[in-house]
């Protein structure tokens, strides 16, 4: 199931009163709920871990083949001129996808500012959903309530309103280094006003089983490009389904089609 902060995951000590469903975060008092749940959650996995796992079909995206604690990795769609909406253009889907192996190795997550997120959906990526916690409307303090949450979980996937100021991204990024948290943005038309660690970028993204006009959406082919700094400097695409037939990622294509870096 969901965790929320009105439902958090210690049930021995009682906590301050949560959010009520369908209304934004109120200061300060769901602050603390947040806070209390953090510290609850902390720490996840063994914090001498440098790196989190992710599923075998994404980890030719990155430069470990795997999540580097204390980095920031921006996910967005095709870019200016297309659908503005996040979950059509599958950076969502992406986002979510690297929460999944992670979850299942016994590392909590958190989603905040994304509302309508479906549990099916979510478990068929993998996702442990008892180990996710869902803040879908930070309200006007959701910088507030994302510096909270990395404070708490390993891994936190954020869905900002607008485009933050340069100092409030820097702010969250820095938190994220500090605490040893991977903060995953999902940045929209909006865009994210600093460069971070690693960017994956969907360059297009078609869906399979319609047919001539029959029949149904089966699953979404999608080429992604991968580049930031240091060892990530070097673009990399890969071509993956996601979802797949099952719902989880799968690799796309025959092999040598869908993993190829560009020359340095």
């Amino acid at each position: 199931m969901f965790v929320s902060p009105s439902h958090p995951p210690v049930a021995d000590t009682q906590a301050p009163e949560g959010p009520l469903p369908g209304r934004s975060l109120e200061r300060p008092r769901d602050l603390v709920t947040l806070a209390v749940l953090a510290e609850r959650t902390r720490p996840v996995s063994s914090s001498q871990a440098r790196v989190l796992p992710v599923a075998p079909p994404l980890d030719a995206l990155l430069p470990d083949g795997s999540l580097r604690r204390g980095t920031t990795i921006v996910v967005s769609g095709p870019g200016p001129g297309t659908d503005p909406d996040r979950a059509a253009d599958g950076s969502i889907s992406m986002a979510l996808a690297l929460l999944a192996a992670a979850s299942g190795a016994g590392s909590w997550g958190a989603v905040v500012g994304l509302e309508g997120l479906g549990a099916v959906a979510a478990h068929e990526l993998g996702i442990d959903l008892g180990r996710l916690a869902v803040i879908p409307r930070p309200g006007v303090a959701w910088a507030e309530v994302t510096a909270t949450v990395i404070d708490g979980v390993d891994l936190v996937v954020l869905c900002p309103p607008f485009t933050p100021r340069q100092t409030m991204a820097r702010r969250l990024m820095a938190r994220a280094r500090e605490r040893r948290s991977i903060l995953v943005v999902v940045s929209g038309r909006a865009g994210w006003p600093d460069p971070p660690d690693l960017c994956l970028r969907i360059d297009e993204a078609r869906w399979d089983g319609a047919g001539t006009g029959e029949g149904f959406l089966s699953r979404r082919e999608m080429t992604v490009t991968a580049s930031g700094r240091r060892s990530a400097a070097r673009p990399r695409h890969h071509q993956l389904w996601l979802p797949s037939i099952t719902g989880a990622v799968a690799d796309a294509g025959p092999a040598g089609r869908g993993d190829r870096a560009e020359p340095a």
